[in-house]
């Protein structure tokens, strides 16, 4: 291993703390709870969102979705369908181009296989896209729907990954896909004789040898199932051509640059002549992190030369949206007697379904995410991905991360278990301190390991320790010991990232008016978490100017600056970044003129309130006063500048989460009544914000661990496409919750600021596994942990004794 790792690295970090928090303490807009800068449209249901967008002469598009798992397409009839009043248009893979492409929303080239097409002659699932059709209205396209016929050639069908990953198993994909505009392959399935669509092994470490070298070796199996984002907003948009010949798409996107991008390349249009606009976003969770039905009303809308919408069902969205990879995971570690870790290892399958959109990125985050938690000599993991005839699975809040520290928080509890050792004990002997090097994200050259990451900011322990006081872990509470509702206790750690390492860039370009405002326009796509508002803030904090003055524009691909969009917990950290450039370049030329005005130098001026401040006080000048001056007096400019960010860091926010729990030993039934979130920021750009980013998390995370999970009968047909059957939870089954905002500041973000968004989805699902077993004993390993998985683990206990 480097001699790097592990090294404490932190006097200098340490030395640098004490003057950050002297500057960040005397911020202004940023640290305060804010209002956001859209409430006033969506509490007052102003038409922000897709659906809501209107063009004369609009029509409806549907699809035609496959009824089978597997399938050739032998032949389509839609004259039927074309003959009936108010049909425009039936389109099939006769009617669009064939080009290969991923829809994952992901910076080009990207990691995911080249698997698909718009439209195809073969279908992979039942959901699968057959053909498409725009109407006048919805019920004449549902009718034309009806009307299609299509002769199929049924083939063989699997649906689990062992299984498509065994000799003899019906091959989904073929070999070699070629992306036709570059002449070279891109993507490329990683084995698509065995449907193996992604496969990465990473070690550190001899780890055999020091596995030899541990007194106690634990191995555990865990599995994860599918589940649903389960957004309030459908897939939705809109697209049409413009009076130049442009297609304009108004969409419900996380991503309108990779969108916009993607999108030409399967309309076989030059980039210049697709815009991707970006409205209000009822919900993602990284659902919309896709390229989905952009395609669909594109098609149709150059084929009928009108304006389409498309909007999925709910149906839709859990039979052709996508899912949360489902995984099973085997956990290995060794350990000392003293409860040091010596080496771990993790191997996780997830099942891609029928096409790899995400696949390697999210089964590789499964342990990138996971593993650097705990300082260990040796590391292995190993992620592979396998095709099956079910729904896609995508990306999904935490992409991978609670997958992964549902097995690792779990093996974790075990492990100090199996050592007669305090659960918090023993993470606290063995997670990572600020200082350390990353033992995961980072390669092996001549036989050293060289991390790509630093964690320069940690706020782990504090997180522990704020959470550990408020659950009062040490103190005795009532069990119930002896009556049917048993109570227990149970916790986990988490970490995540901000930004993906080394390929995000995020920007904005801010402009002054005459009255002192500006207008800031960025990439960054708020999809509900407010990040307009936190952008906002950081601009206000840098220009010396109140939020009203601040005015936003995001996420129109022919007038915002270039974004990768809202996945990765990017956007406070990278998107924030690109506002603080360009706002600091602005307030320069605002205090250039200015100091040329009132002969003063630059560094001895300050602006606040949006008045030039001098060493003799407040000045006469004010921001509207440069902006006048600069527009129609002698020094004629516009002044507005653009900012880029991009960094090769991904700074760690940490998490800790402490709860109580009931099991009901008659029914099964498992509740959660207490809940202490802890959450390391770095610094809160607004507390209410990010308070209200971890709790929604919690209520996410809560239907992770209890009970939602999509189901499929023997065909492959999803059981529950709906919230009548599909099983998220209400305001009715959330714990009492408390949470604290720690704020260990990290150099390289916005005002001192990581990520909040994603990592607090981390942790309730071992926790609530942890709990259980200390109310009752019994170890589920399984999500969801339901009444069925806990009566009959009491059974087999009472069968044991």
């Amino acid at each position: 291993m480097d001699s790097n790792y592990n090294e404490p690295g932190a006097g200098n970090i340490v030395d640098a703390e004490h003057q950050r928090a002297r500057q960040l303490s005397r911020t202004r807009v940023v640290g305060q709870k804010e209002r956001r800068v859209d409430a006033r449209p969506l509490v007052t249901g102003a038409p922000v969102y897709a659906a809501e967008f209107e063009q004369p002469g609009m029509l409806h598009g549907r699809i035609l979705h496959s009824p089978h798992a597997h399938a050739n397409i032998r032949h389509i009839d839609t004259s039927g369908a074309l003959a009936l009043p108010g049909v425009w248009a039936v389109l099939t893979h006769h009617d669009l181009p064939r080009v290969a492409h991923t829809t994952a929303g992901q910076p080009y080239p990207e990691l995911s296989p080249y698997d698909m097409y718009v439209l195809d002659t073969r279908v992979r699932y039942i959901g699968d896209w057959v053909a498409f059709v725009a109407a006048e209205t919805p019920a004449i396209a549902d009718a034309a729907l009806q009307l299609i016929e299509v002769d199929y050639e049924i083939l063989p069908a699997v649906f689990d990954p062992l299984e498509a990953m065994g000799d003899g198993a019906p091959q989904l994909h073929e070999l070699d896909v070629t992306h036709p505009n570059l002449g070279k392959h891109l993507g490329d399935i990683y084995d698509p004789e065995h449907n193996i669509a992604a496969h990465e092994v990473i070690t550190n470490g001899d780890f055999e040898a020091t596995m030899r070298e541990a007194d106690l070796i634990v191995e555990g199996e865990y599995r994860v199932p599918h589940i649903a984002h389960a957004m309030l907003e459908p897939h939705v948009c809109v697209a049409y051509m413009d009076g130049y010949d442009r297609l304009i798409v108004v969409s419900s996107t996380q991503v309108p640059y990779h969108t916009r991008r993607k999108l030409a390349a399967v309309m076989q249009l030059p980039i210049a002549r697709v815009r991707v606009v970006k409205p209000r976003v009822g919900g993602g969770f990284g659902g919309k992190q896709e390229m989905l039905l952009e395609p669909v009303a594109a098609a149709l809308a150059m084929k009928t030369r009108r304006p389409v919408r498309i909007e999925y069902t709910r149906h839709e969205e859990f039979t052709s949206g996508r899912l949360r990879h489902p995984m099973s995971i085997t956990m290995r570690s060794g350990v000392k007697r003293d409860g040091t870790l010596v080496a771990i290892s993790m191997r996780s399958l997830g099942n891609a379904g029928a096409y790899g959109t995400h696949s390697l990125t999210v089964t590789r985050a499964t342990g990138h995410k996971t593993l650097c938690l705990y300082r260990a000599q040796a590391y292995y993991f190993e992620a592979t991905a396998a095709y099956t005839n079910l729904p896609v699975t995508g990306a999904m809040r935490g992409y991978g991360a609670p997958q992964g520290f549902f097995a690792l928080e779990s093996h974790i509890d075990e492990i100090a278990r199996r050592l007669n050792m305090d659960p918090l004990a023993f993470r606290r002997k063995n997670h990572v301190r600020k200082g350390d090097w990353d033992p995961i994200e980072g390669e092996e050259i001549d036989g050293n390991w060289h991390s790509k990451r630093q964690f320069r900011s940690c706020g782990l322990p504090e997180c522990i320790e704020k959470g550990a006081a408020a659950i009062g872990w040490n103190e005795p509470f009532e069990r119930g010991d002896g009556n049917p509702i048993r109570r227990g206790r149970g916790m986990a750690i988490a970490m995540q990232g901000s930004g993906v390492l080394g390929f995000e860039i995020g920007g904005a370009s801010i402009k002054l008016n005459e009255d002192g405002s500006f207008n800031v326009m960025t990439g960054a796509t708020d999809i509900g978490q407010g990040s307009d508002t936190v952008l906002a803030q950081i601009a206000a904090e840098v220009l010396g100017v109140g939020m009203e003055k601040i005015v936003m524009h995001s996420s129109d691909t022919d007038s915002s600056v270039f974004d990768y969009g809202a996945y990765a917990s990017s956007t406070t950290y990278i998107s924030g970044g690109g506002v603080k450039v360009a706002a600091e370049k602005v307030r320069q030329h605002i205090l250039e003129v200015a100091g040329d005005l009132l002969d003063c130098a630059i560094e001895d001026m300050s602006i606040r309130d949006g008045v030039i401040y001098t060493p003799r006080g407040r000045s006469s000048l004010t921001i509207a006063d440069i902006a006048n001056e600069t527009l129609y007096g002698r020094h004629r400019q516009q002044i507005m500048a653009k900012g880029d960010f991009w960094a090769e860091d991904s700074p760690a926010p940490f998490y800790a989460q402490f709860i109580e729990v009931e099991v009901d030993t008659e029914t099964g039934q498992v509740r959660v009544t207490k809940a202490v979130n802890a959450l390391d920021l770095g610094r809160a750009i607004n507390p209410a914000l990010a308070t209200g980013q971890v709790e929604g998390a919690v209520a996410m995370a809560l239907g992770y661990a209890l009970s939602e999970e999509v189901k499929f009968d023997e065909m492959g047909r999803v059981r529950n496409p709906g919230f009548v059957d599909y099983k998220v939870m209400s305001t009715l089954d959330m714990p009492e919750m408390t949470t604290f905002l720690i704020e260990d500041t990290e150099d390289t973000g916005p005002f001192g600021a990581k990520s909040a968004g994603e990592v607090p989805i981390n942790c309730m699902a071992p926790a609530v596994a942890n709990a259980v077993y200390d109310a009752v004993g019994i170890r589920i390993r399984s999500l969801p942990i339901t009444p069925e998985k806990v009566l009959q683990a009491l059974d087999m206990k009472k069968a044991r004794k």
